[in-house]
């Protein structure tokens, strides 16, 4: 079993370590607010995944390759999430002034906020789904039943505390910080480009899925 748990593991690292909304929502937040709100974005990442890990493992994937609508609709709400934070990213350009992590009051971030964040990120991200209906299939497939499916759950999570978390710390040094103070508008042009482009990637696709 260990050996299983091993090569899955593999699997889940590298899809946690490469781009992707996870790890813009980590770095957005770093970069304007700094390391407290930032790894509290984390937090909600790595619970979004614990809550993805249960569910497959309680039938999610068999629930998404029976009911294609499901999928769909994650998609839908996904790409819709994302969409809502490239806008307002794109809005924080134009004005040249609140980055897109603070809120409409002008405060920044807190706790509950910073965490609220990176959980939806994670629920309403259908390749979250896909990669952990993935794994359960994968777990299942080697014999394994769902009490040790359900208990690969932390095992991701903590990576995923790992990984994100050492980004959130990257974006949150003097150096990154002080440099995103001075290209503020640009960086988040940028956030605003990728959000956006995330977000409407996955609508189209929707969209598509509705045409067939």
């Amino acid at each position: 079993m260990l050996t299983i748990y091993a090569l899955t593991w593999i699997g889940v690292l590298a899809a946690q370590i490469s781009p992707g909304p996870n790890l813009a929502a980590v770095a957005s937040v770093g970069l304007a607010q700094g390391r407290s709100p930032a790894l509290f974005v984390v937090a909600g990442i790595a619970s979004g995944m614990l809550v993805w890990s249960a569910a497959t493992a309680l039938g999610l994937g068999a629930l998404i390759e029976a009911v294609p609508l499901s999928l769909l609709i994650l998609k839908i709400a996904g790409g819709s999430y994302l969409l809502y934070l490239g806008i307002k990213a794109a809005r924080a350009t134009l004005r040249g002034s609140s980055p897109t992590t603070i809120t409409p009051n002008a405060q920044p971030l807190d706790r509950q906020s910073a965490w609220r964040r990176g959980l939806l990120v994670v629920l309403t991200n259908p390749k979250a789904a896909l990669m952990w209906a993935a794994v359960a299939s994968f777990l299942f497939g080697q014999g394994l039943s769902a009490l040790h499916v359900l208990a690969f759950g932390p095992l991701g999570a903590l990576s995923g505390l790992v990984i994100y978390g050492t980004y959130a710390l990257l974006f949150s040094t003097g150096v990154a910080m002080r440099g995103y103070a001075r290209f503020s508008a640009s960086v988040e042009g940028v956030f605003a480009a990728a959000f956006s482009a995330m977000g409407a990637s996955l609508l189209w696709s929707g969209l598509r899925e509705t045409q067939k």
